[in-house]
């Protein structure tokens, strides 16, 4: 039995009780292309062990350096775009709450972290700035090349600034870089003006990366316990190794939303009833559609928050194209729960609710949600976190990488590269003037002129 437990007792109507365990073979042979290497993109499955193969002398730098960080700086600032600021995001949100960056320092485990470079926004960064204003900061710029547009700008901006306030020297200090072990042009800026340096590992990309340096120390930065989030994934990599579907709800997962694909629920939304768990639906969105959209093919990741997005989404989920399905990350205890007050007047006509708490209401909400949902004709599935502690959310994380990589080769796709990524890449150089482009410049500047 796994630590999370996984319902899909609401998909009976719309799976056949035969249809999951004829999955079996293919998803041993899935399994088997994963695990053994035989599948595409092999070269990129590095994460399947990371949880307990990983540089252990680097994990306890990490550690020192978030030390060193919290003990200088008020501000620690992440430049990085893609699955270099989505799964540290998350990860600060879902372990540290909604309100982590207001709150005074003395209530704070560690330090504000802020994220830059994920956009090309001049009003973002100079609002970020204006944020900082006088007070102590410090940098962790993460490119596996250093050349990425987005990060490569509020870098330049923002070292400016550090420079500025601290000198070239202390300036480089208050410089973390997480890059390439040899190559790129980040590797040779930080090994001449001496920033320390963390590394992307080779064998895993960036949307599988947030348990690498990418994500550790911006997640070490807030105080969070690097040792248990490690655990929790650990934990769930040996939950996962056996494939068969009566007992691995990873698999089973994946299983299903190949099903529910083929026939014709192609848009997955993925929801959550606590607000920090917000951007776990970004992260998982980036991890699900650049794994599986490809070559004409995938289902298409969006997602919604509950119950607030129900007053806005909730009637075309309800009652509009019946193409998509639901997977709900539900936590069984939040940190806090609130109970609902007693009013003699009762003008709001909630009395009733007497004796319970509001986690006792969004319990209820939830359950009403998936019975209207699942009437209307939505499929609903629930992954439920016991709490928002560092081993749940490694052990979550682990969950839905090894879903995708199973799923990916269900659908016959290399679920580990991402082609489609560079098309507008290389128009937007075009359009810039970089040197090398200056043909595609030429053909798209006609274009624009029709």
């Amino acid at each position: 039995m796994s630590y999370i437990n996984f319902d899909d007792s609401k998909i009976s109507k719309f799976i056949n009780d035969n249809e999951v365990p004829e999955m079996q073979a293919l998803v041993t042979a899935a399994n088997e292309q994963l695990r053994q290497g035989t599948g595409a993109g092999a070269d990129f499955r590095d994460w399947i062990n990371l949880p307990s193969d990983f540089d252990k002398a680097e994990f306890d730098r990490i550690k020192k350096a978030a030390t060193k960080i919290q003990s200088d700086s008020e501000v620690l600032v992440v430049i990085g775009i893609g699955g270099s600021y989505l799964g540290a995001k998350m990860a600060v949100d879902f372990l540290n709450g909604s309100f982590y960056n207001s709150k005074s320092k003395d209530d704070r485990r560690g330090v504000q972290v802020f994220f830059a470079g994920n956009s090309l926004s001049a009003s973002y960064l100079r609002e970020l700035q204006d944020f900082i204003g006088d007070r102590d900061f410090s940098v962790n710029v993460i490119s596996k090349s250093g050349t990425t547009t987005e990060p490569s700008i509020a870098f330049r901006i923002l070292k400016e600034k550090l420079i500025q306030k601290y000198g070239e020297a202390e300036a480089a200090h208050r410089i973390y870089a997480t890059t390439d072990a040899k190559h790129g042009a980040l590797r040779k800026e930080a090994d001449a003006a001496g920033y320390e340096t963390f590394i992307i590992p080779d064998g895993v990309g960036g949307r599988f990366s947030v348990l690498t340096p990418v994500g550790l120390l911006p997640i070490a930065a807030t105080g969070a316990d690097l040792d248990q989030l490690m655990k929790g994934a650990e934990q769930a990599a040996n939950d996962y190794v056996d494939p068969d579907l009566s007992k691995n709800d990873a698999y089973r997962y994946a299983a299903i939303r190949n099903i529910l694909y083929r026939k014709g629920y192609v848009t997955e939304l993925c929801e959550n009833y606590e607000p920090n768990l917000r951007m776990f639906s970004e992260w998982w969105k980036q991890l699900m559609g650049e794994s599986e959209g490809k070559d004409q093919k995938g289902i298409y990741p969006s997602s919604a928050n509950f119950s607030t997005d129900l007053h806005s989404l909730g009637q075309y989920i309800q009652e509009g194209l019946r193409n998509l399905f639901e997977t709900v990350i539900k936590v069984k205890q939040p940190p806090y729960n609130v109970d609902i007050p007693m009013d003699d007047e009762n003008l709001d006509g909630l009395n009733y609710l007497k004796g319970q708490s509001m986690n006792e209401v969004n319990d209820k909400a939830y359950e009403g949600v998936v019975l209207a949902h699942n009437d209307g004709g939505v499929p609903v599935l629930t992954v439920e976190v016991p709490d928002e502690s560092e081993f749940s959310l490694g052990y979550l994380i682990y969950f839905f990488e090894i879903a995708v990589g199973i799923s990916g080769y269900l659908n016959g796709i290399n679920p580990f590269n991402q082609p489609g990524v560079e098309a507008y890449k290389k128009n937007m150089f075009a359009l810039l003037g970089k040197p090398g482009f200056e043909d595609l410049a030429e053909k798209l500047n006609k274009e624009l002129e029709k």
